[in-house]
């Protein structure tokens, strides 16, 4: 923590705005250390406290600002876009979804202490058309919040923080070392973990060329649309025939699920990672002839193949939760 109180005490304002913004956007820098040390030099009257609050609520605000107006301008492109470059790819557009639908407009406010849902709750609420001024209301509170969460207890702390830092300086080199080992180890195995999966999945995968022929062919499937109640609001139609069936219902009504057919199997996530999971767990039922869609609804319908409306159940949505 010493060179990073070094480093804000030197920079500054700037350094402490740009780095919270940066952060915002979807870069992995260490905002929350920056925070602590910005909140202890305030305690030790090295740099203003309320300049150490003011600055970084803007810098949220103004990076959020830029997700949410892609989000509503762009659409579900931008979010798959932050999922493909997150940690959790394959559910990261279902986990905020759901995470969205329980919580409404108040997934702003928390889902800034959620690491992965910060950077995508702003272009959610843009995508679902919450008005500017509930959007600016509920995330401004969010980014005061969450702020105060971290330089308030870095100003109460300084003396300590301090202590801890020149404790910390000794031993840096072999706490740099062992830290970044551990974060080398996690990235490694979520990395061969996900090539595993996609192995799976290329070898699996049905394209929308080869689902039509089995269409036009009568052959017996079954397509299972396993979006949830937020895509199918944006994007009412469907592949015709499909069941609609959530991935977290899909474990307790594989019953329904014809065993003797083909079925196919398509979501809204990037490089359909969910449908392959899902294809492996109804293997795991005994569901053997289970394939997930390349390119899910999006690859159907560049083909101009056909579609079929839905009929939408009434839920709460985001912009009409309080």
């Amino acid at each position: 923590m010493n060179e990073v109180s070094a480093f804000v005490s030197q920079y500054g304002e700037f350094v402490l705005f740009a780095i919270v913004f940066v952060e915002q956007i979807g870069l992995p820098l260490p905002a929350v250390s920056i925070l602590l040390a910005a909140g202890a030099l305030a305690g030790a009257g090295k740099i203003d406290l309320t300049g150490a609050i003011v600055l970084p609520v803007i810098a949220c605000l103004a990076g959020d600002l830029i997700w949410y107006e892609l989000g509503r301008r762009r659409g579900r492109r931008v979010l798959n876009l932050l999922c493909r470059i997150s940690l959790e790819p394959d559910s990261c557009v279902r986990r905020t979804e759901n995470f969205f639908t329980r919580h409404g407009v108040r997934s702003l406010v928390l889902a800034k202490f959620i690491p992965g849902l910060s950077t995508l709750a702003p272009a959610l609420a843009g995508l679902f058309r919450i008005s500017m001024q509930r959007f600016l209301l509920y995330n401004g509170l969010g980014a005061v919040l969450w702020t105060l969460a971290f330089i308030i207890p870095g100003y109460l702390l300084s003396d300590q923080i301090e202590r801890l830092a020149e404790e910390t300086g000794r031993l840096g080199l072999w706490l740099a070392f062992f830290f970044g080992a551990g974060i080398a180890a996690y990235l490694a195995y979520k990395f061969l973990h996900r090539q595993l999966l996609l192995r799976k999945l290329r070898i699996a995968r049905i394209t929308a060329e080869e689902l039509k022929r089995m269409m036009d062919n009568g052959h017996e499937f079954k397509v299972v649309d396993l979006r949830g109640a937020l895509d199918h609001e944006a994007d009412p139609y469907t592949i015709p025939g499909a069941l609609r069936m959530t991935a977290e219902e899909l474990e307790q009504r594989h019953h329904e699920i014809p065993r003797h057919q083909d079925v196919i199997l398509f979501c809204a996530c990037p490089n359909e990672a969910t449908a392959a999971k899902m294809a492996l767990l109804l293997r795991s039922k005994g569901i053997t002839r289970v394939r997930p869609l390349l390119g899910g609804i999006d690859a159907w319908r560049e083909k101009d193949f056909p579609v079929e409306a839905l009929t939408v159940v009434e839920v709460s949505t985001p912009a009409e939760t309080n």
